[in-house]
């Protein structure tokens, strides 16, 4: 007697990934996706700080298998950690080479600036020490370095190159009522509501946002430099679908996936899609640190004493 067998086909999970915003960019890029290849993809959406501190604290029974984090650094941590599986898309060919790595590439790019109500009654600022001007005393909000990785990206890049200038700065604008309001979203809405006049380094995607809805506000880059903050994607090690994953991340590197980066408002990884926003090689950045430059943790401290959260 014969036993007929069946073969069942083992189930695929869902790819789950972890991402710091913006929350709508990550369903598209999940709807598309899941459209070309069947594959659902969850999806975990929050500031960067509650996304580390769920990684941190999943780490006996993992879920993510893929990060996008807003902060460039984040990611080299996590390398060095031994946490990233190695992966190099074929599709980052037209990626720059500064931002990409054989374990993380960007997803795109943010710039960081000051976004201005135009209605506010205040003079248009031009660079960051417009700020600490008596016309907008009490008027000045600025992200929270210890939730927004790319605020944090912002401090350090004025640290590392200006040094204790940046430090001035940063005490001439506390004493002229600038407050630490949550994250960028958080940071912006007193600005959108005309309580406040203007955001101290506010991630541009989301203001660009604001303007295409009819805000009257106004992104502006300082004249003596910013900095941008490119959004590392990675896969973790942990991870019980590496070729989902990878392929997850082929995925977003494509012309359909950069198409709907650029569509969001950031600046696409690869140099060969278009965008409706300044692209990086037409800001003026802040030079690169001479000497060592600052920790993050050193830098996060410091602004924290200073604004009396510790």
């Amino acid at each position: 007697m014969m036993l007929a067998t069946t073969l069942i086909a083992p189930e695929v999970q869902a790819l789950t990934l972890y991402t710091a915003g913006p929350g709508s960019l990550a369903k598209k890029l999940a709807t598309a996706y899941q459209q070309q290849t069947g594959e659902n993809v969850d999806i975990f959406q929050a500031t960067t700080g509650k996304v580390m501190a769920r990684l941190e604290a999943e780490q006996a029974n993992p879920h993510a298998d893929i990060l996008i984090s807003a902060s460039w650094d984040t990611a080299e941590e996590l390398r060095q950690r031994n946490w990233l599986l190695e992966y190099r898309s074929a599709n980052a060919e037209h990626v720059p080479a500064q931002f990409k790595t054989d374990y993380y590439v960007a997803q795109g790019i943010s710039a960081l600036g000051i976004v201005w109500n135009s209605r506010s009654g205040t003079p248009e600022p031009h660079d960051w020490s417009d700020l600490a001007q008596p016309a907008f005393k009490d008027k000045v909000t600025t992200p929270d370095p210890a939730l927004s990785g790319a605020s944090l990206d912002l401090l350090m890049g004025l640290q590392n190159a200006k040094g204790e200038q940046a430090w001035t700065l940063f005490e001439q604008l506390k004493n002229n009522g600038m407050v630490i309001a949550g994250p960028n979203a958080q940071a912006l809405t007193p600005v959108l509501q005309g309580a406040k006049a203007a955001v101290f380094g506010a991630v541009d995607y989301v203001s660009y946002n604001g303007i295409q809805d009819g805000e009257s506000i106004k992104v502006i880059f300082p004249a003596s430099g910013t900095v941008i903050a490119p959004r590392p994607m990675m896969i973790l090690k942990t991870t019980r679908q590496p070729e989902q994953a990878k392929a997850f991340i082929d995925f977003v590197l494509s012309p359909a996936g950069q198409s709907l980066v650029a569509e969001a408002w950031l600046m696409p990884a690869r140099s060969d899609i278009g965008a409706k926003r300044p692209l990086f090689g037409e800001l003026s950045l802040l030079p690169e640190p001479s000497a060592q430059p600052a920790t993050r943790e050193t830098v996060l401290r410091r602004f924290a004493t200073l604004f009396g959260q510790r």
